[in-house]
């Protein structure tokens, strides 16, 4: 069974129809990539599942359960945890204490402190900067802590909404290395990203979304070597 499934969604931002009719399954232990032009309903598809956007119908569910509609901060109880784009990072507080909000919904200490160290071996420049305010961090920093953030709550499902936006190509390795490694250690991920290059690289399966539908899906290495693709995402 898949971890996520997405059944005929539609969600509106007022009169605009940003999804119609999405479907689309993620399965336990991958990482299934969304790539498209700008408007094409991605992040729209992202804020769906975590419950940011209610869908006007169609479902989302999660671990077996119906979760369409069901409150972000439940969502994160759950296992589902989103990282948005522009990363969300609390400027006026020390990247710890950023990090100390990942973990709110959670109680159990020694399993906090082990996903604590196991984020900073992810993310040894984040474990240099804790006392720092956010707020005075670079763009690729800042990534880094959303995402470390992220893991405090030990998501079993995590959406990664344009990771790499913004950063010096060189950190953009890193952050795409880093997923994969996070993926390699159990968790599933959905990413959205502009940079179909190397999205298509780090993902097992995509889909493509134009226009607020599912235009073609499939394994990515295929889609990769897809002429059409290649041609409206790739620069080739």
């Amino acid at each position: 069974m898949a971890l996520l499934e997405v059944g005929s969604v539609n969600a509106f931002y007022g009169a605009v129809h940003a999804l119609k009719g999405v479907s689309l399954a993620v399965e336990k232990g991958e990482i299934l990539t969304l790539i498209g032009g700008n408007g094409a309903g991605k992040t729209t598809t992202l804020r769906a599942i975590s419950g940011m956007v209610r869908p006007r119908n169609g479902t989302v569910k999660f671990d077996g359960q119906d979760i369409t509609g069901t409150p972000p901060n439940e969502l994160v109880g759950r296992g589902l945890v989103h990282v948005p784009e522009g990363r969300g990072i609390f400027a006026n507080l020390t990247v710890a204490e950023n990090l100390e909000l990942g973990a709110y919904t959670r109680h159990d200490r020694a399993g906090i402190a082990a996903d604590l160290e196991r984020a900073f071996e992810l993310f040894p420049r984040v474990k240099e900067r804790q006392k720092q305010l956010a707020g005075t961090l670079s763009g690729g920093e800042q990534q880094m802590v959303a995402i470390a953030r992220a893991l405090l709550a030990r998501p079993k499902l995590l959406l990664l909404d344009e990771p790499s936006l913004g950063l010096a190509p060189q950190l953009v390795a890193t952050i795409f290395s880093i997923i994969r490694e996070i993926n390699r250690q159990g968790v599933t991920i959905l990413l959205v990203e502009q940079n179909a290059n190397m999205a298509l690289k780090v993902a097992h399966r995509a889909v493509v979304l134009e226009v607020g539908q599912v235009a073609m899906s499939g394994n990515a290495a295929d889609l990769a070597s897809s002429d059409a693709v290649k041609k409206a995402y790739l620069g080739h």
